[in-house]
């Protein structure tokens, strides 16, 4: 289920947007302020949040902050009773949604967290694709791996052998090997998985 995680730190707007948020099918969590966010968050859990942007102690701004440094992703959508533009330029520039001013429009806030759990579902799809990708390269030996980026780099099999020292029905073992282990059967979609998995292209 996709949560809304609302961090305002008056109680009237959390009411009001809970109740608007719920009887739209909303499944909503609500915080008085950043810290108890913070203490009580689990990223693990789908959904998007909602920070009010001036509130006492960490502001909404510190709490987007405090996220991204933790290394995480969640989309966050701003809301301020009085917003500015540069403000809202530093909001969006860190990889804010939106930036909406109270009173809000409960069309503007849905339209906002539809957007938001869209891009909440591709950036887990893209780190489960990525553990995916990291596992099968974990599955290399050393030589197979330096075949990859030889590969990547678009070296023919007897330039990849003088590089390594070898022959080239030995580099192509190792090729098919490398391949296999991770599903791939094109030149190009090894390059496609080198990239996701952000291995290093060899040099000459």
């Amino acid at each position: 289920m996709f949560t809304v995680f609302l961090v305002d730190d008056d109680a009237r707007v959390r009411k009001a947007l809970s109740r608007m948020l719920t009887a739209h099918g909303r499944d909503v969590r609500t915080f008085a302020s950043a810290e108890e966010f913070l203490a009580q968050h689990d990223p693990e859990i789908p959904g998007c949040a909602v920070f009010d942007v001036a509130m006492p102690g960490l502001d909404g701004l510190g709490l987007q902050r405090a996220l991204r440094g933790g290394g995480n992703h969640r989309p966050i959508i701003f809301i301020t009773g009085q917003g500015d533009i540069p403000t809202s330029v530093s909001a969006m520039k860190a990889g804010a949604v939106d930036f909406l001013t109270k009173p809000l429009r409960d069309n503007h806030l849905l339209d906002a967290i539809a957007r938001a759990e869209q891009a909440d579902a591709t950036s887990r799809a893209a780190r489960v694709e990525f553990a995916v990708i990291r596992a099968k390269v974990e599955t290399l030996t050393p030589r197979e791996r330096e075949v990859l980026s030889y590969v990547v780099a678009g070296r023919l099999n007897k330039q990849i052998a003088a590089h390594l020292g070898t022959v080239e029905k030995t580099v192509k073992v190792h090729r098919g090997r490398m391949m296999e282990k991770l599903g791939v059967r094109t030149v190009a979609d090894l390059v496609r998985l080198a990239e996701k998995a952000g291995i290093q292209i060899a040099k000459s």
